[in-house]
């Protein structure tokens, strides 16, 4: 068979071939290549030559928010993270030129697993190790957020002053790149935002997009995490903005952006404000003006949300389980306005 034949959509396998024998020393035969999952992020497939095995990241499809999907970032974030006490892949490879392959990529180490999307893989496992997982994901947020990021090389990866501000008008420009609609409740809450601004709470490297089915968890122990994943929305700015974004992530309103029961919004999880808590605890954060980065986590999902069903209705997403993304986006913009307005995590 062909590496043509084998090729899964949005990947030129014999154009990867050609790169990895020049690139990438350990390949030792041809290469075999599946999608694990795509269209909501970059677009991510397994890769092996029978010995070794990688993984493999580009953009999505027919992208619509360019700055959300830079590989160089990604791939430079896992390298400056090697022996922090962070787990990440092993970086391998970083292709900026997309010629090679028709779009940017960068490759790292398969790091073998368990990922816990749904509430089906979640509550397979006993309440003991479930509470175990939680807290060793709260652990790794923290120790990422104090990774001293100028002795890793990190100086210059993104701009910690003034990263509110940016944010809420970054979020504001890319809904007006992709809204399929016109929604009010959208458009008030980043009024609202925009005149609540607070003093950032501090400078870190922040994940952007931290949440359970993005971390590679031991199958031995889902109380340890082996590598977290999807570092292309990572920057330097406000660790509160990463800390609400998992919180928002617990909300069922998030359930339709990954096609209903993502293992995020299990009630078997601890609530929002118990991993607020634990949080505050593991990092000793002041968490005075979370209510603000709480209605911010919901603004940029819902962006995020809307960008994904654009590209679905362009017919420009890899997969399955779109069709109710849509969904999602109204719901997200109506919670961010009930928690600016309710100043705390539900419980």
């Amino acid at each position: 068979m062909t590496a043509e034949a084998t090729s899964p959509q949005g990947l030129d396998l014999a154009a990867l071939q050609r790169y990895f024998e020049v690139h990438v020393p350990d390949t030792a035969g041809p290469l075999r290549a599946e999608l694990l999952h795509g269209g909501r992020s970059n677009l991510t497939y397994l890769v092996t030559d029978g010995h070794s095995r990688w993984v493999v990241r580009r953009p999505p499809l027919g992208v619509l928010t360019p700055s959300a999907h830079d590989m160089g970032r990604e791939y430079r974030i896992v390298a400056a993270l090697q022996g922090t006490g962070v787990p990440v892949a092993r970086a391998v490879a970083l292709c900026e030129d997309p010629g090679a392959l028709g779009a940017p990529f960068c490759v790292v180490s398969h790091v073998a697993g368990t990922v816990l999307r749904t509430h089906e893989d979640l509550h397979a496992l006993p309440q003991a190790d479930i509470d175990r997982c939680a807290t060793a994901l709260v652990e790794v947020l923290a120790r990422l957020h104090a990774v001293p990021y100028e002795e890793v090389g990190l100086t210059g990866f993104g701009r910690p002053e003034g990263y509110l501000t940016r944010q809420v008008r970054r979020w504001r420009d890319q809904w007006s790149r992709v809204a399929t609609r016109e929604l009010p409740d959208l458009d008030t809450l980043h009024q609202r935002l925009a005149a609540e601004v607070p003093a950032e709470s501090g400078a870190a490297v922040v994940h952007g997009d931290y949440r359970i089915d993005n971390a590679i968890l031991d199958p031995a122990d889902p109380g340890t995490v082996r590598a977290l994943v999807d570092w292309e929305m990572a920057t330097l700015g406000d660790p509160l903005a990463d800390l609400a974004m998992t919180l928002v992530y617990r909300d069922p309103a998030f359930d339709p952006v990954l096609g209903g029961s993502a293992a995020s919004t299990s009630d078997r999880l601890p609530s929002p404000r118990d991993l607020a808590e634990q949080y505050a605890r593991a990092s000793g954060r002041d968490l005075e003006r979370l209510a603000f980065y709480l209605g911010l986590g919901y603004f940029k999902i819902a962006v995020i949300a809307e960008g994904i069903h654009a590209r679905h209705q362009a017919g420009m997403t890899v997969g399955h389980g779109f069709e109710t993304v849509g969904d999602a986006v109204p719901l997200l913009a109506a919670a961010g306005l009930r928690a600016l307005a309710e100043g705390n995590p539900s419980s």
